[in-house]
């Protein structure tokens, strides 16, 4: 049984990326930047010359020169050694609780990544579609769906992660996608994998979002067309994550989970009450869900 704990509640910047070798990495740095659009070919000579003046590092140099910021240091960095960093913020970025998108050096991120080494040892080509749940609403389900499925796509796998909420759905907001077309459209004949979405060019994340809400999502959820569309993507991905409905209003997600090769339920310290947790754990077991660890999270 998996058991993690994780606090998203301090995010934890990094300040590694000063402490690259001039002579070894710089002039690397540099072009990456230029390549990015955050520096001017113009402003390499200038910043090698007053980092060797200064007996500086490239990063340093080109700070205290105020040609670039952190951030730019940081996804310079995160580029040469092949972890893309994505944007923050609307249009094509990410929003701020995708921490492990634009800030995968944050220690708030490494209890995800114990996370994910143990889900690799417990799930294979076989069994790779994990389903994300919750007992209530506004317990990091969401969040914990988001950050993990980054992660599994920083280490090379194809990553799908599929928002099940049709009925608060939240991921579309957590990637700044449209919800126009989503999983609701894919159950109704009315699209296709047309409505995936790629977040960023050099990874391997896409996010289906929940689509437009329908009036009978549990009964959507319960066609034989939502196993054809997991099969689907079963033959296209490497993992598949599913953020399901919170399981003490709906019993959707009982459905999606049971539909998921293994279940991973996340409990809130100080919000996650112990009957709901065992009615959570009951409906499960009468579904046949296979639960494989647990999350606790203080915020």
């Amino acid at each position: 049984m998996i058991k993690t704990t994780v606090d998203k509640s301090s995010v934890v910047a990094s300040s590694e990326a000063l402490s690259e070798p001039v002579r070894d990495r710089s002039r690397a740095i540099g072009t990456i930047l230029v390549e990015q659009g955050r520096l001017h070919p113009n402003n390499l000579n200038e910043i090698q010359r007053y980092a060797s003046d200064r007996k500086l590092r490239f990063g340093e140099a080109a700070l205290q020169l105020g040609l670039i910021d952190q951030h730019d240091i940081d996804i310079a960095i995160a580029q040469q050694f092949n972890c893309p960093v994505v944007a923050r913020g609307t249009g094509g970025g990410v929003s701020d609780d995708v921490i492990a998108a634009y800030m995968p050096q944050s220690e708030v991120i490494e209890p995800l990544r114990a996370l994910r080494t143990q889900l690799n040892r417990r799930l294979n080509a076989d069994h790779k579609i994990l389903a994300v749940t919750s007992t209530g609403r506004g317990e990091g389900r969401s969040w914990l769906a988001a950050n993990l499925a980054t992660l599994f796509a920083q280490i090379g796998k194809r990553t799908l992660l599929i928002d099940c909420d049709m009925r608060h759905p939240s991921q579309h907001l957590m990637f700044n996608l449209n919800n126009a077309v989503g999983l609701s459209a894919m159950l109704t004949g009315r699209a296709g994998r047309e409505a995936v979405n790629r977040i960023h060019p050099q990874l391997r994340l896409f996010v289906l979002t929940a689509g437009l809400l329908p009036p009978n999502p549990q009964e959507l959820l319960e066609r034989p067309v939502f196993e054809l569309v997991l099969e689907l993507f079963r033959q296209q991905y490497d993992m598949l994550i599913l953020d399901t409905p919170c399981t003490s209003e709906v019993a959707d997600a009982q459905v999606v989970a049971a539909s998921a090769d293994a279940a991973l339920l996340l409990v809130r310290r100080g919000h996650s009450t112990q009957s709901q947790l065992v009615n959570t754990m009951k409906n499960f077991n009468e579904c046949g869900v296979n639960v494989i660890g647990s999350v606790i999270t203080d915020h």
